[in-house]
């Protein structure tokens, strides 16, 4: 039990930053979060897009699935939360020309989704980062999705 360990009692803030296989552990998060009392901002680690009411086809409806019931458990706990929406992580998508299953650039074929033309945004993690602890001490993000959408860092696929 948190409420065993007396030094939880100082904690005011967490900012979860748990890998995609480890989303749906963040109800134990949630848990601790509940018990503590103490908690005055959490953010759950759901950096990337916003998956609220977005329709996608799988394998990402079940992946972004997971992610939208923590969101909920969050709210239906009544637990304060801010949620970054950072888009599309640099360093994972640019050097390998968004196929992300590639560690290098590809040099033969580049596989492009619909007509190249869509833009997205694409944000370094350390701005994400920047980002993310600004935010703990502005209360204009409280309960609230904070987007990260810079426009000098906006691409498509044809631009990349």
């Amino acid at each position: 039990s948190c409420k065993s360990c007396g030094d939880n009692q100082k904690v005011d803030v967490v900012i979860s930053t748990v890998g995609g296989t480890q989303i749906m552990d963040q109800p134990n998060i949630i848990k601790a979060i509940k018990e503590v009392g103490t908690i005055k901002i959490f953010l759950p680690s759901k950096f990337g897009n916003d998956f609220d009411g977005v329709h996608v086809i799988e394998p990402a409806n079940t992946a972004w699935g997971y992610k939208v019931k923590v969101r909920r458990a969050i709210e239906a706990e009544g637990i304060p939360y801010t949620y970054v929406c950072s888009n599309y992580f640099a360093t994972y998508f640019v050097p390998n020309s968004g196929q992300p299953s590639l560690t290098t650039l590809p040099r033969d074929t580049i596989l492009i989704l619909g007509d190249g033309n869509a833009k997205v945004v694409f944000v370094k993690e350390e701005d994400i980062g920047t980002f993310t602890i600004k935010a703990v001490g502005d209360p204009r993000t409280l309960n609230k999705k904070l987007y990260l959408r810079l426009l000098a860092n906006t691409y498509s696929f044809k631009d990349l």
